[in-house]
């Protein structure tokens, strides 16, 4: 995101939102969503509140896959980094540079698609999967909306096959960007995939150069089952927020996950997926309050406390899969898993998510937990 843009002018400062989950009543997934309808058919709003899509308690855990679709080309500031250093991690945002879409598929017919690895383990079965993609659609030229509903995904060793938005499709516009998040259930494609490098390929994402700048980027979230691993209770949320430019304390956005009955000493995680959060750009934080009232701010040594969302793909502050390209700086692009643990040092049934916006703004869109379980 540029350095002299207005953003979310429009929108102005969110109030804060609570969302609570329900304890469930059996330890299941809900049921499957009716099939998925034709991109045209599926409504956008500027704003999906942010709803638990997933809840179980089970043996196993959490995982996902995830990329950036889009990377510098050449700088257009001259206080620009060069843009290979960028990549490796250097301080930029996407509004400094000419954009350019990642291509690692060789097939002439996608114009952008990127890999990662989704690391299931052996011997575990497959719960419930969801992939996330999204992006900003309007930069050096103007995407039209009704592609916002499809992406190609490709399993390991696959073909290419659509997949269609099965829910709201978040897209917001203002003065300087038009941003969307998509999702769709796409359990059996990952139950019969399995683990290793997955393509996703045809994100509708504009490229180029604007003082906003281009982002865009997909995320797979893998809940499995596995005899082996603790009892844990996993929640997915999803939603589609803008967090006002400069929102500080004074406002954002609160998840509120309920009826976790996590004991003390638990272990866990949470990870996020965010859009147009600079590297460099200061002011962006994530912070969890757990039944006590002691408040735990989120980071790690990628993810500074006041510059948390800022286009990394991390798990507790370093690599955790391959990707195809493996950018340190995502430009635009957060997929980030943190480690919980602080705020389950004596055990919890709540925990409040607290995510507040850089001075430029950003958008929310995923949020998964994963905590142990009580026998």
């Amino acid at each position: 995101m540029g350095s002299s843009r207005r953003i979310l002018g429009t929108v102005g400062l969110l109030s804060c939102l609570t969302l609570s989950a329900l304890v469930p009543v059996a330890d299941a997934a809900a049921p499957a969503p009716a099939p998925a309808p034709a991109p045209s058919a599926v409504r956008e709003s500027p704003r999906v509140p942010f709803t638990q899509r997933y809840q179980a308690v089970q043996h196993g855990g959490v995982v996902r896959a995830s990329n950036s679709s889009i990377s510098c080309r050449s700088a257009e500031s001259p206080q620009a980094e060069p843009c290979p250093e960028v990549q490796k991690g250097a301080a930029g945002v996407n509004g400094d540079f000419e954009m350019f879409y990642d291509e690692v598929d060789k097939d002439p017919d996608t114009y952008n698609s990127t890999r990662a690895e989704l690391r299931v383990p052996q011997g575990a079965k497959v719960s419930y999967a969801r992939l996330y993609w999204g992006g900003n659609l309007r930069v050096g030229e103007q995407k039209p909306p009704e592609d916002n509903g499809r992406v190609l995904v490709a399993e390991p060793g696959g073909a290419y096959k659509a997949v269609l938005a099965d829910t709201v499709v978040g897209h917001h516009t203002d003065a300087g960007s038009d941003a969307y998040q998509a999702s769709a259930d796409v359990t059996p494609m990952v139950r019969k995939g399995g683990a290793g490098m997955w393509t996703v390929a045809q994100l509708n994402i504009a490229m180029g150069h604007s003082e906003v700048g281009a982002w865009g980027g997909w995320t797979l979230v893998v809940a499995y089952e596995h005899p082996q691993e603790p009892l844990r209770r996993i929640s997915l949320w999803d939603g589609f927020e803008s967090l006002a430019a400069g929102a500080g304390e004074a406002s954002g956005e609160t998840v509120e996950i309920a009826g976790l009955n996590a004991p003390a000493g638990s272990a866990g995680r949470a990870g996020v997926v965010a859009y147009d959060g600079d590297r460099g750009t200061l002011g962006d934080s994530l912070t969890v309050t757990a039944d006590s009232g002691r408040r735990i701010s989120i980071s790690d040594a990628e993810n500074p406390f006041n510059d948390v969302m800022n286009s990394t793909i991390t798990e507790f502050g370093r690599p955790s899969f391959v990707r195809q390209p493996e950018h340190m700086n995502n430009l635009g692009y957060d997929a980030d898993v943190f480690d919980l643990s602080p705020a389950l040092s004596g055990g919890a049934r709540t925990l409040n998510f607290r995510f507040t916006g850089e001075s430029q703004g950003q958008f929310l869109g995923v949020l998964f937990v994963q905590t142990d379980a009580r026998r």
